[in-house]
């Protein structure tokens, strides 16, 4: 009970210090936010002889940076198992060693971003439209570590993240589905279009996406996630509730703040 009230606290302190004219930094502040955290990130859980999961996303970019950069001055031995096509590009692209889930099928970390970070560890994830592939890759991993900068920091899920919770569905639900969850939960469901394509965006998977902008008041999340998963179509959710084990923030002054089950606290600047 102690270590939630701390982790209100502080959540809500670091969201005031990041607020009004931070929120305006340009977004290379963003940029060298995320560079820090992947890279603390992949110092501190990226061990020798080990396969771990490659999350998507701007930030991983820079976590698949440092794991070249360590590979290649320390000899270390790593399969990494991609959760998207992007992902997959990365690591080739950085001449890493390409996994698969068949191969290993238990992984020892699997590292990723979000959307937005609640102070209980939950996430909103599934912006870049890759949630399924990452929700599989992180259930097989022993611990997902979530990196972020410290715009994705929030008190509740949805108080800063206005896109709404994604879901992947397969295409020819999408109206029933996007009915059944606007009458039954509230709120409003949208089909995510495609800015570079005409028509929807399609996943890797060759399914759709649907966006959840859920009315804030809704109060139990976890219940309207498990069931909003049984509905026929649904193929997943971008909540991803009671499954990371740490988070890194990079901060707009040069420090890593660590989020985990227990406690909140401020690293050391780079």
């Amino acid at each position: 009970m102690l270590h939630s009230v701390v982790r209100i606290l502080v959540t809500s302190k670091l969201r005031h210090s990041v607020s009004g004219s931070s929120r305006k930094m340009d977004k290379n502040s963003v940029e060298k936010a995320k560079k820090i955290a992947a890279y603390k990130a992949v110092n501190e859980y990226v061990q020798n002889d080990t396969a771990i999961g490659i999350g998507s996303g701007s930030t991983v970019v820079y976590a698949v940076e440092r794991l070249a950069e360590r590979v290649k001055e320390e000899g270390l031995s790593v399969v990494c198992i991609p959760t998207s096509f992007q992902a997959r590009q990365l690591i080739l692209d950085n001449h890493l060693t390409l996994g698969d889930l068949e191969i290993h099928p238990q992984l020892d970390c699997a590292i990723d971003g979000a959307d937005e970070v609640d102070n209980n560890l939950n996430l909103i994830k599934g912006g870049g439209a890759c949630l399924l592939q990452e929700k599989i890759v992180a259930s097989c991993a022993k611990r997902l570590i979530i990196i972020a900068d410290y715009t994705k920091i929030s008190q509740r899920l949805g108080e800063h993240y206005k896109k709404g919770i994604p879901i992947e569905v397969v295409p020819m639900a999408y109206v029933p589905v996007q009915r059944k969850i606007e009458n039954t939960y509230g709120g409003t469901v949208k089909l995510r279009m495609a800015i570079a394509k005409a028509g929807p965006v399609i996943t890797d998977n060759g399914n759709f996406i649907l966006d959840w902008h859920f009315p804030q008041d809704l109060t139990c999340l976890n219940k309207s996630n498990n069931e909003i998963s049984l509905i026929p179509g649904v193929v997943e959710t971008g909540l991803f509730l009671n499954m990371a084990e740490k988070a890194f923030f990079g901060m707009p002054d040069g420090s890593v703040t660590q989020m985990s089950s227990n406690f909140m606290k401020l690293e050391e600047k780079h």
